[in-house]
């Protein structure tokens, strides 16, 4: 069906409704970082802190929605692009509810990670640059992708053979060869309360 016979309905309860249902801001938290460098462990742990505060977040795993609404992408430049695209769109519906969307990639490429700042407000996107060396990525190896794309058995594997484009400005970078996870969730948490997107804890 063409794009012409689409036609947009608007609820009668706003974003600005919910954010004060929820008393706190909504926005998208990306984590962008190498494979290892521990971008779900730091969204998965602040995603906990958020909640024992009694505010509403959730995790967007790059592993997790592989697995469902994107499990018929592969890794070309092309279907990394359709990835994150989609996971922009699901993370925008996210800030429209008044979530706070945690959402875990690589993204390895800078156009694919500032499309999905561009389709929210100015404030509602929070780019987390997750730095890590890509020799203590390939030491940690969890996965053992790594140790596959070294061998040629993973092809277009970043950091390796497919490049990693570094953010040039994020709003947060944690370092997490240097710092540890509760270390670098608490840097994050400070932004927040600073920034005014969660109240300051008492």
């Amino acid at each position: 069906m063409s794009q012409k016979f689409i036609v947009l309905h608007k609820g009668n309860i706003k974003k600005e409704d919910r954010k004060i249902l929820n008393a706190h801001k909504s926005a998208i938290l990306w984590f962008t970082g190498l494979s290892c460098a521990g971008k779900s462990t730091l969204a998965y742990k602040l995603e906990e802190k958020l909640f024992e505060r009694g505010l509403r977040a959730y995790v967007l795993d790059g592993d997790n929605v592989r697995t469902g609404l994107n499990k018929s992408l592969g890794f070309s430049a092309e279907d990394r692009e359709e990835n994150i695209r989609r996971i922009g769109e699901v993370a925008k519906l996210f800030v429209d509810a008044g979530l706070i969307a945690l959402a875990a990639f690589i993204s390895p490429y800078e156009k694919d990670r500032e499309f999905v700042r561009s389709i929210v407000e100015d404030d509602e996107f929070i780019e987390v640059y997750v730095k890590c060396s890509l020799d203590v990525c390939e030491h940690r190896d969890v996965k053992g992708f790594y140790k596959k794309a070294r061998a040629g058995i993973i092809k277009n594997f970043t950091g390796i053979d497919d490049p990693y484009e570094e953010p040039e400005h994020p709003e947060i970078i944690v370092e997490t060869d240097k710092m540890t996870v509760e270390e670098s969730v608490g840097k994050i948490m400070n932004y927040l309360e600073e920034k005014g997107y969660i109240a300051k804890w008492k």
